[in-house]
């Protein structure tokens, strides 16, 4: 039996247990405000309106378990896959049911993220959790709501805004590795204007980027300096202008290949990446909100430079440009008792730039969209939607992409019926059609690729919803896969499969003592049934919260596991084979303490198995750590 196996076996038993001794003494039914789901429409949903599956992770969640980067926190997520190639700060990856990293969409306060230069793929290596109010995860094909790139589906992150009165806090934290890590921060608002701003400093001397077990002991260091800054003015009622910004500079310490060398070895490179987000956005509301209209403005900019022997060797970079404008109509039919009507309008146009040192010149793909989504609720159970898009690219044919969902709520069962069905389309990336470096040639001919998924769940509350457990099964289609070929890109020809079963379960064991498990079996394979690379086929997670000493003090235990794998080994003359990588498990432990009302003292364990493990192949990770710093709110 699987590790994951035995983590669900426990889950169920101290649960089932804990759960029916609580309710022998506890009669009170617990209320709380529905969350609300933002990413999952171009409307705000309560999560039970919400047919597609979806997962949002709270600032709260965030501050109990004390991870430093939005990947480790995403580990726990149903059907995420995660794989970082070193130490900390490295190129880090998330594959979506089994899709393709650059298959998945990230948006930053309603920026799209993902880098032109890079593939139309986003690092999640120098992605710190600072400041986070909420992330979003939703599953399957969303290209009809957001476009090009979202096959996998949609991650969006969602910063902390400023609200009436004022607020400061400051962080400071060390540890293994020679890791110091800064934080602080101040937001604040009136009646019409509001505003935020926070920076990080995060350094660490790390491990070596090239597994030290291949006799490789030379440390690779990592440093971030990052910043957010958010305000916003509410000049008339209903009229909203607000202005978001974030500024990240990442240094990494790499290793590399070398030539007759199998593996990866020590060597003096490094990597200086500079990010900047912004975007500008305007909502205005008609008749008591009825009806409302929203026009943004939203650029990325990520330069990077490659250095070898303290010389530059290769420079990137990624721009992108994106205008939208989106009204949305809510209306009720007296003709159908309890009907809720949404319509929305979407226009969008999106410019990609590339420039690099091995290109005599920039290149760029132009997009102009419209899209368009119905919401129906009847009688407050029955939740349905309908979206559409149509691209018009310049280097591509026109493509349209549709999404259905439902979501019914029995509740005299305590039971949530939620399905959804869409179409995704990922444009080949500038560097796929027009080359990377020297040694990669692009391909113009590329197709984009297309996907067809479609996914079926059910959740059920349990004990007055102290335990609500959900069971997921997912499908999904790509035909067109892009895949490396020589020194080339080339589409798969046939369809790749991925299906699977996502099983998530939220427990409040106690007044004090919460759980949350999840458990994802996916089987990704190529159109000739081969397994893809980096896609575990068991992936299992356990987070347990206990909160004591009058909530004083907390202790949050997370236990990640990852299944057996298969990765890309490259021989010494660049060769391509597939070899396999074992199963690991992650234990680690986050306590904190409130000394005072503002003051917190906080601890961390990392890896307290002190497992050995790769994610990629040839790339170190880090064994046990441990890390402790104070807090301060003001």
């Amino acid at each position: 039996m699987t590790t994951a196996s035995w983590l669900a076996i426990a889950m169920a038993t101290i649960v089932s247990a804990a759960l029916a001794q609580e309710g022998q003494t506890q009669s009170e039914e617990i209320e709380e405000l529905e969350e609300i789901v933002v990413s999952a429409s171009r409307i705000e949903l309560k999560a039970s309106e919400v047919g597609s599956a979806v997962t949002v992770i709270t600032a709260e969640e965030i501050e109990r378990r004390g991870d430093r980067y939005v990947s480790d926190i995403l580990r726990d997520v149903p059907g995420l896959a995660v794989n970082r190639t070193g130490s900390f700060g490295a190129f880090t990856q998330i594959r979506i049911r089994g899709a393709e990293a650059n298959q998945t969409l990230v948006v930053i306060d309603g920026v799209e993220v993902n880098n032109p230069a890079a593939g139309s793929e986003f690092d999640f290596g120098s992605l710190l959790v600072d400041n986070i109010e909420r992330i979003e995860v939703l599953r399957g094909s969303q290209s009809a709501l957001w476009g090009s790139d979202a096959i996998g589906g949609v991650i969006n992150i969602i910063t902390k805004k400023g609200q009436k009165g004022f607020r400061g806090f400051a962080s400071a934290s060390a540890g293994s590795f020679a890791t110091h890590d800064l934080n602080a921060g101040f937001s604040g608002g009136g009646e019409r204007y509001r505003f935020a701003f926070d920076a990080s400093r995060f350094s660490t001397n790390g491990i070596s980027h090239a597994d030290e077990d291949d006799g490789n002991p030379e440390n690779d260091g990592h440093t971030i300096s990052q910043g957010n800054v958010s305000f916003g003015v509410t000049p008339i009622e209903n009229l909203d202008i607000d202005f978001t910004g974030r500024y990240t500079r990442s240094f990494l310490e790499t290793d590399g290949s070398i030539f007759n060398v199998s593996s990866l070895t020590d060597l003096d490179n490094d990597a200086t990446v500079y990010q900047r987000y912004g975007r500008a956005n305007v909502a205005y509301d008609l008749f008591g909100g009825a009806w409302s209209h929203r026009a943004s403005v939203a650029v990325s900019d990520v330069d990077s430079k490659n250095r070898s022997n303290n010389a530059t060797s290769f420079t990137s970079e990624g721009d992108k440009l994106k205008l939208d404008y989106e009204t949305t109509y809510r209306f009720e039919t007296e003709s159908i008792p309890d009907a809720e009507h949404a319509a929305t309008l979407l226009l969008e146009h999106e410019k990609d730039t590339i420039q690099t040192s091995s290109m005599a010149n920039e290149v760029d793909i132009k997009t102009n969209s419209i899209a368009g989504e119905y919401n129906l609720s009847l009688f407050d159970d029955l939740h349905l939607s309908l979206s559409g898009r149509f691209d018009d690219s310049d280097n591509f044919e026109d493509e349209m992409t549709y999404r259905v969902t439902a979501a019914y709520n029995l509740r005299e069962t305590g039971t949530r019926f939620h399905s959804s069905y869409g179409t995704g389309v990922k444009n080949p990336s500038l560097t796929e059609l027009f080359g990377f470096t020297g040694t990669f040639v692009g391909n113009p001919d590329l197709e984009p690729e297309k996907s067809k998924s479609w996914d079926f769940g059910v959740e059920q509350g349990f004990f007055e919803d102290r335990l609500v457990v959900d069971l997921t099964y997912f499908n999904s289609r790509v035909t067109n896969l892009i895949t490396g070929s020589g020194n080339t890109a080339v589409n798969l020809s046939g369809t790749s499969p991925a299906q699977g079963i996502e099983v998530s379960a939220d427990a409040e064991v106690l007044d004090n003592l919460n759980l949350i498990a999840s458990y994802t079996y996916t089987n990704a394979e190529t159109a000739d049934g081969t397994e893809q690379v980096r896609r575990p086929r068991h992936i299992a997670s356990l987070n347990v919260n206990y909160r004591f000493l009058e909530d004083r003090a907390n202790v949050n235990l997370g236990i990640d596991y990852n299944g057996d794998q298969k990765d890309t080994r490259f021989s010494p003359t660049f060769a391509r084979s597939i070899v396999g990588l074992d199963s690991y498990t992650l234990v680690n432990v986050n306590a904190t303490y409130d000394i005072h009302e503002n003051v917190q003292l906080f601890a961390r364990g990392e890896n307290l198995l002190n497992e050995d493990y790769e994610e990629v192949f040839g790339y170190g990770t880090p064994g046990v750590s441990g890390f402790a710093g104070v807090r301060v709110d003001f």
